[in-house]
């Protein structure tokens, strides 16, 4: 074998290393959004269902807590580590804001194209098929998403 050779099979194996590597911090990545927008979206689902609210302030105020749930989750080790606060909340907006949105408007669109999820009460079957629908539309599409954001450096595990 020639060093040429030698050397484009090296780095063949550090690319596949590579993008293995990308891979798990963008599966990481989309699990985390979806801990937190999955708290916030079930939690402002069930306080609309509960009170009887109208569907469309119950989504609004599902994403809303999706977002206050995805920013404190990111933000909580941060903080940890050091960051004041308002350095925290800018890189937690930065990493994490479209990765939210998209997850959010997958999760809304299911729940609204769903037959019976936004009609169904909390102690139906229908209801909760459908936020388990819901959030795996959710991590389907931030995937994606977070997979580019690690490849750019901008989105990862604090």
């Amino acid at each position: 074998m020639t060093d040429n050779m030698q050397h484009h099979d090296h780095n063949e194996g550090e690319q596949a290393l590579e993008k293995a590597a990308q891979l798990s911090l963008a599966h990481s990545a989309t699990l985390h959004c979806l801990l937190g927008c999955g708290i916030g979206e079930v939690i402002g689902v069930i306080i609309g269902t509960a009170l009887g609210l109208p569907n469309l302030t119950t989504l609004v105020l599902a994403v809303v807590l999706g977002f206050v749930f995805g920013f404190i989750l990111g933000m909580r080790p941060l903080l940890r580590a050091g960051f004041d606060f308002s350095r925290a909340l800018r890189q937690v907006f930065i990493a994490e804001s479209l990765s939210i949105a998209v997850m959010e408007t997958a999760e809304v669109l299911v729940q609204v194209y769903t037959p019976g999820v936004m009609d169904a009460g909390l102690g139906s079957w229908v209801f909760w098929l459908g936020m388990v629908f819901a959030l795996a539309a959710g991590y389907l599409a931030a995937f994606p998403v977070n997979y580019i954001m690690v490849g750019k450096g901008v989105r990862h595990i604090h």
